[in-house]
């Protein structure tokens, strides 16, 4: 049974349907277990080790489930309760489960269930899958399930109604089980998905780039070896192995510097090269490079140790083995005899750089230790050209295009500071910052970008994925969570921050906040906000909801605008009051002490690409973003729907609209699926201004037309197949299908509960045959291990977003 919380896997069917007699027996010895686990010693259960054991957030449904467990009504819990209850459950039929839940639903006992038990019933529903929604919303939920149930309009639903009402939902009543309670039934083994072996056509679709560029490399170092070893062959075996790992260093010691060099990268990713080399995974080469160097350093060093042994026994050496191994007089090596020493210096270096690029030194908030002793690369190649008298020679093509491009960004990045002009503060700490856009920085959408604010840390710069437009020409935004000792300052700093004291000028800064706020509300330029919100739909707090869309709701740009981010004040102004005019169209005020005006110093540098470049060359994309890890698709998106207005025609006396039958040479989208999967409800507040217009968008279109679906996921919400969501999820499905919305995030498209099931995803989508499917993924390791497998199955191209 599925444990909430476990972002990796979907949710798993908890009924176990008929089982032998063996697994009936094993099944029984773990009760049995978990019942002394649980039970005190009277050998009871009593109400409050009943809580703890099932785990659930509200006390309603606790209270009610030990009630109908407790047969005899003694206020405890026997293990033979506990079995007949279990018993139920588990392996009970359809009908028996269902009697369980209109008892669970009866809270009075008089065998029907009124509009004020529901609505208890569904409130506790709300506070068991984490949703918060006004009472106005949940009277409104209430009433949408009551009167589809009640057929017979008696003000009461009866166990044959609800029966009914159930049975319109196919496959709910089979799988009826209590899914938090995972101390219910013994751990099994969740099926995963069949990773394809390496000589399978599935993995070599994913892989071929990255097998063929490692078949490469391997036998590149093979070559190298061979050949130096074989030159020196005369000296013995120590010598040439000493050798051919040194050959074989002067190679990976050089080339590994092309692998970081991002601008260069960048440019491969507009030729024929970047479907031929493996551009996505460079960092992961770089580390493989990283750990074939210290691999072949260590043999490199005992060898020259066994050889230095060897020739200190010798009576013909003059030297002893310390003065071979630590010192310049036996005039080994090209300078001045420094071979030696150099040698001993370049393995501690190099020990001390792989210990601090461990991952438990960077993830655990020493992010400095890894930046600074990674700077040491400049030392080891200067230690390499006095040790081998050949690596100047590899190292003179990369060395030249990588001190080039270091160079090249620091002149641009540090020509000018720039200046962060707006900071937003949004729910799950994430910090949403405005950056006045340079003159000459041109992205593509996906693109990202390193930041560096000298006020949070002087030296450091961290990569962040640009989630405005590129044609958006004023700012630069950025979305940044929460999640290290960088990340987490910045957001502590912007708290703490006085909004009027951020920046110079703060009495004038000061005077022009108090101005806006006297002026009529329908005058304040600020931004539009979708209905849902309006109407409190979503989760009430201080915390602002920001818009991360620029343009016309409508999707109807004005002759000579193409939508708000090209518009004037005054432009802006008007459509934003015709939005708020139009259902679901609302200017709301912004929070000011999570909003505020500044004018903070930082650097920028980049843009640097990814494989998200790949989606407009794409037939069928499938963008998948966990939690923040929409923020390249956000980008994406906007981009689309700028493409598509530019392509949109109206007529100015019919209003007659058309669409050019020309697309942009690098697009050729057929179908965008987009799928955000987050943990609660909050986090569908980022971005769920810019969601609502991309319906907009894609409801003026005719269904063939339509190239955009949204899947929306709320991995904390419970699914109807659980007794203490199923008659909130029914009922925000026929509240959804009468307000053609939904209630959660106010979008047209369902929030579905739980975790997808990739099986039937993938499985939809390629029934579909809109062309070649490419899946993109933003998000945990862990969720991306998920996905690949799955894409494997399918034949999927699976790309996943790397820093």
């Amino acid at each position: 049974m599925s444990v909430p919380g476990d972002p990796a896997q979907p949710d798993s069917e908890s009924c176990r349907g008929t089982t032998s007699s063996k697994e009936d027996a094993k099944w029984l010895q773990w009760v049995t277990h978990q019942f002394e686990t649980i039970a005190g010693e009277d050998g009871e259960i009593d109400l409050q080790d009943f809580k703890k054991a099932l785990n659930v957030k509200e006390s309603f449904f606790a209270e009610r489930f030990f009630t109908l467990f407790d047969s005899d009504g003694s206020g405890t819990i026997t293990l033979q309760e506990l079995r007949e209850a279990l018993t139920l459950l588990i392996h009970g039929n359809p009908m028996d489960k269902l009697k369980f839940l209109f008892q669970v639903y009866d809270v009075d006992g008089n065998g029907s269930i009124d509009p004020d038990e529901l609505r208890t019933v569904l409130q506790s529903c709300l506070r068991e899958s984490a949703i918060s929604l006004p009472d106005e919303k949940l009277d409104q939920l209430t009433l949408a399930l009551f009167e589809s149930a009640d057929k017979d309009c008696s003000g009461a639903i009866t166990f044959e109604e609800l029966r009914d009402e159930l049975q319109r939902f196919p496959g709910v009543m089979e799988n009826l089980t209590i899914s938090a309670a995972h101390w219910l039934t013994a751990p099994a083994a969740r099926p995963r998905p069949r990773r394809p072996r390496p000589l399978t056509s599935a993995y070599w679709h994913n892989h071929r780039s990255q097998l063929l560029c490692l078949a490469a490399y391997v036998g590149l170092h093979v070559l190298l070896f061979a050949l130096a070893a074989n030159a020196h062959r005369a000296l013995g075996p120590s010598v040439m192995v000493a050798k051919g790992c040194g050959q074989c260093l002067n190679f990976d010691c050089s080339f590994i510097a092309v692998l970081m060099l991002r601008r260069c990268l960048t440019w491969l990713r507009a030729t024929w090269l970047a479907q031929v080399l493996p551009l996505d995974q460079n960092i992961q080469f770089h580390q493989l490079m990283g750990y074939v160097v210290v691999g072949l350093s260590l043999v490199h060093t005992v060898a020259h140790v066994v050889n230095f042994a060897l020739q200190a026994q010798s009576d013909t050496s003059p030297f002893r083995f310390w003065e071979l191994l630590l010192t310049t007089r036996p005039g080994i090596g090209w300078v001045h005899g420094l071979a030696s020493p150099t040698g001993v210096a370049l393995l501690l270096l190099l020990l001390l750089m792989f210990a601090c690029s461990s991952p438990c030194v960077r993830r655990s908030g020493y992010f400095e230790v890894f930046y600074w002793s990674h700077l040491s690369y400049l030392a080891m190649w200067l230690l390499l050209i006095l040790h081998g008298p050949n690596f100047w020679k590899w190292l003179l093509v990369p060395g030249i295009l990588f001190f080039l491009e270091k160079a090249f960004g620091l002149t641009v990045s540090r020509m000018a500071a720039l200046s962060i002009v707006e900071v937003n503060l949004l729910p799950s700490k994430v910090t949403h910052l405005l950056i006045k856009r340079p003159p000459l920085f041109h992205y593509r959408p996906g693109d990202y970008l390193y930041l560096n604010i000298p006020t949070i840390a002087r030296y450091e710069w961290h990569p962040f994925t640009i989630s405005s437009a590129p044609e958006q020409k004023d700012t630069i935004w950025l979305h940044i969570r929460s999640q290290g000792q960088w990340t987490n300052r910045l957001y502590e700093f912007f708290k703490a921050s006085d909004p009027v004291d951020c920046g110079p000028k703060r009495l004038s800064r000061s005077l022009t906040m108090r101005r806006s706020q006297r002026m009529p509300q329908g005058l304040q330029p600020q931004p539009i906000q979708s209905g849902a919100l309006a109407q409190g739909a979503m989760a009430s707090h201080k915390d602002v909801t920001v818009e991360l869309m620029s343009y016309l709701p409508k999707g109807t740009p004005r002759q000579g605008h193409q939508g708000l981010g090209c518009m004037g004040t005054e432009d802006r102004t008007q459509a934003q009051q015709e939005a708020a005019a139009e259902p679901g169209g609302l200017v709301s005020e912004m929070s000011s002490e999570n909003h505020q005006f500044c004018n903070i110093k930082c650097y920028i540098d980049g843009p640097y690409g990814t494989s998200t470049r790949r989606i407009f060359a794409s037939e069928h994309a499938v963008l998948i973003g966990a939690g923040i890890g929409i923020t390249p698709f956000a980008s994406i998106l906007q981009s689309i729907i700028h493409r598509h207005q530019k392509r949109k025609h109206i007529c100015p006396r019919c209003q007659h609209s058309w669409m050019d039958g020309v697309q942009d040479e690098d697009m050729k989208l057929h179908k965008v699926d987009f799928i955000w999967i987050n943990r609660d409800q909050r986090s569908f507040e980022w971005f769920v201004s810019l969601l609502t217009n991309l319906e907009m968008e894609q409801a003026a279109e005719t269904q063939e037309d339509r190239f955009l679906e949204l899947h929306m996921y709320m991995t904390s919400a419970l699914g109807k197949n659980d007794m203490k969501a199923i008659g909130l999820q029914m009922a925000l499905d026929l509240l959804a299908k009468k307000e053609k919305k939904d209630s959660i995030t106010g979008l047209q498209t369902r929030t579905q509960p739980g975790r997808p099931d990739w099986s039937k995803v993938f499985q939809k989508v390629a029934a579909e045959k809109k062309g070649k499917v490419q899946v993109f993924f933003c998000g945990s390791p862990a969720l991306a291990k998920v996905l690949k497998g799955h894409c494997e199955q399918f034949s999927f191209r699976f790309f996943q977003e790397n820093f």
